[in-house]
């Protein structure tokens, strides 16, 4: 097992995850950020790699990645910035990014500088199931990582099957097809919380998109193992003078 299925197997609920893009807010926070979001025992960071063109990126993430690339971050400078992680944080890590970049970097170079520096999954939100499956599968389980997949509302219970079929990690779920933001309530997203627990898949899931305060935290952790924020801590970044201060602003923010 590798750290994302040790965490599921010694925790099995109220998982806190975190993710935050690389250089920003600035360009060597990388560190930094991960560290703090251990001492405050977070269960689990994903790295964000800026991308020009996101897809499913709301407003904040998207200036995020913008200030990030001027920042000059790139996965050369990414993969540098992790050489020694291991010696100062234990949590897992997840690296979270569009295809194209990854693609340019090579695909395979990729998996492999994940593995050296202990990078424990990845999230790849447009690259579809069948390809991934077809090209990417074997160099992926390689390199000893998980594949994270993502489902939404929309996906169809066949979907979801073969997605629970070849996950070995975790399974996110979106509550709605739209980008990435904060949300006040998740009441109007529990028929399909309760849709997905009625299938009784073998993996867990952890809910992301729209997680910012403590009701959203509360009410998506029943209904799975636990969170992953976003745009909230890019949010408290902003408006904190260090790493350490976003990262306490975060978690009074999801505990008040």
């Amino acid at each position: 097992m590798n750290r994302i299925q040790q965490l599921f197997t010694q925790k099995k609920e109220n998982i806190l995850s975190v993710y935050f893009t690389a250089g920003f807010p600035k360009p060597n926070d990388t560190v930094p950020i991960l560290e703090s979001l251990q001492k405050y025992s977070v269960d689990m960071a994903e790295i964000g790699i800026p991308f020009s063109d996101p897809l499913a990126d709301g407003p904040v993430i998207q200036n995020s990645s913008q200030i990030a690339l001027k920042n000059g971050m790139n996965l050369k400078k990414l993969f540098s910035q992790l050489a020694n992680i291991r010696a100062s944080v234990h949590i897992p890590l997840v690296m979270m990014g569009y295809l194209n970049p990854i693609m340019q970097f090579g695909f395979e170079n990729f998996c492999s500088e994940c593995k050296k520096v202990g990078v424990d999954g990845m999230i790849i939100p447009d690259l579809p199931m069948d390809v991934y499956l077809t090209e990417y599968r074997e160099i992926v389980e390689k390199n000893g990582l998980d594949f994270i997949f993502l489902i939404t509302p929309e996906t169809s219970e066949e979907r979801i099957r073969q997605i629970d079929e070849h996950t070995h990690g975790f399974i996110k779920m979106v509550p709605s097809a739209g980008v990435t933001g904060t949300q006040n309530s998740f009441d109007h997203h529990i028929d399909y919380f309760n849709r997905i627990n009625s299938m009784h898949l073998k993996n867990p899931r952890l809910i992301g998109f729209g997680i910012s305060n403590k009701l959203t935290r509360e009410t998506a952790s029943r209904y799975s193992s636990g969170v992953i924020i976003g745009s909230a801590f890019i949010k408290a970044l902003q408006e904190s003078s260090d790493v350490e201060s976003a990262v306490k602003l975060l978690i009074k923010k999801l505990e008040d």
